[in-house]
């Protein structure tokens, strides 16, 4: 199911810094945890970060210390802001919510957004 909206997507040079925004017209993503995940071509889905609470986020190790996910409630909007961006950064990002806790793992969500490019490249 497709419903969530993803922005903020693009070419940025490696080192570079995006953000991406995620939000709904229905749902209020303050009751959810809201996971983003990437994928890049010929690869699984990946786990990124997730929200649950401004004290409950989680990061996948590879993007520990460069990605930061955060939430502004007033817009219902959830925003992962990229730093230090590498090539391997390059995919598709994604963001899902669910009830209860937050988890990496794909196969628990079934609300997403359509998905937003991200490419990194000099």
């Amino acid at each position: 199911q497709v419903r969530l909206v993803e922005s903020g997507g693009g070419l940025v040079q490696p080192g570079g810094s995006l953000r991406l925004s995620c939000t709904d017209s229905r749902y209020t993503l303050d009751y959810y945890a809201i996971t983003w995940f990437r994928q890049a071509p010929g690869k699984e889905r990946e786990g990124v970060s997730c929200i649950r609470s401004i004290n409950s986020t989680y990061y996948a190790d590879s993007v520990k210390g460069r990605f930061t996910v955060s939430r502004d409630n007033a817009k219902n909007t959830v925003y992962l802001q990229m730093n230090s961006l590498k090539p391997e950064d390059t995919a598709i990002y994604y963001c899902a919510l669910r009830p209860g806790p937050c988890s990496l793992s794909a196969v628990r969500y079934n609300v997403w957004g359509q998905g937003t490019q991200v490419t990194v490249s000099s």
